[in-house]
């Protein structure tokens, strides 16, 4: 597949495409989806209609990520057990644990 990026406007692009940190907290989120999706599967737990917003906030000197926010939304109903595994295998992904451990992530479960 081809991807465009670009960088923003304040940071000398054109802001016409998505950033590489931006691709960088998509990844995140990707993955926190991927790893809880194989996790609902071989529990057989309804995973249809789960997806994720996602926040990425850049601080300065150096210019980076510092902190991602992401809200997972989960449409179906859920017993506390599977929240609970489910919560557990997102933050098992290992786009997680390859962020650098300065960057705040917050993550949000919304249960139905």
């Amino acid at each position: 597949e081809k991807i465009i990026t670009d960088a923003p406007v304040d940071n000398q692009g054109k802001g016409e495409a998505f950033s590489p940190t931006d691709l960088t907290a998509a990844a995140l989120g990707s993955c926190m989806l991927t790893i809880m999706g194989i996790t609902a599967n071989s529990r057989n737990i309804n995973f249809s209609g789960t997806h994720a917003t996602i926040e990425k906030i850049m601080g300065t000197n150096p210019r980076r990520i510092s902190e991602i926010i992401l809200h997972i939304h989960f449409p179906n109903s859920h017993s506390e057990p599977e929240q609970k595994l489910l919560q557990k295998s997102a933050h098992s992904c290992p786009v997680h644990h390859s962020l650098h451990p300065e960057i705040k992530i917050i993550t949000q479960f919304h249960f139905s």
